[in-house]
C-alpha cells in the first residue's frame, strides 16, 4: 500500500477511519452522525476516483467495512420500519378495539373521541 501516490494513500485511510466511525455511529443509534458522515463518504469516494489505487488489495478491506455498515444500516431501517409499524398499532388501539365474543364473532369497540382542552393554572 506504501507505493502508491500519497493522496490516495491519504484517501484510504480517512475512508477506513470514516467507516469505522459510520460504524460506532450505527451501533450507538446516533442517527443524527450519519448525515455528515455519508457527505464525508461521498467526498472521500470522489477522491478516490480520481486517483484509484493501482491494485484492487488496497480496497478489499474497505470493501468489507462498507458491506458490514450496509448490513447494519439495513438492521437500522428494519428496526426504524418495525418501530413506526407498532406506533400504528398503538395509534389504531387508541381509536378502536376489535373484540371477540362468546361465538367467536369480532365486534369494534369505538373509543371516545374527548376533544377538551384542559387548563390548568
Amino acid at each position: 500500500m506504501t507505493d502508491m501516490a500519497p493522496a490516495t494513500l491519504e484517501a484510504l485511510e480517512a475512508l477506513e477511519a470514516l467507516l469505522d466511525r459510520e460504524r460506532r455511529a450505527l451501533l450507538d443509534g446516533a442517527l443524527d452522525d450519519i448525515g455528515p458522515i455519508m457527505e464525508e463518504k461521498i467526498a472521500l469516494i470522489d477522491r478516490l476516483t480520481e486517483s484509484p489505487p493501482d491494485n484492487s488489495d488496497a480496497i478489499s478491506p474497505l470493501h468489507l467495512k462498507l458491506r458490514r455498515n450496509q448490513e447494519l444500516f439495513d438492521q437500522t431501517l428494519a428496526g426504524i420500519r418495525n418501530v413506526a409499524e407498532r406506533l400504528g398499532v398503538l395509534r389504531q388501539i387508541r381509536k378502536s378495539m376489535d373484540v371477540y365474543d362468546a361465538q367467536g364473532r369480532r365486534e369494534t369497540i369505538s373509543a371516545e373521541q374527548d376533544s377538551r382542552l384542559e387548563r390548568r393554572a
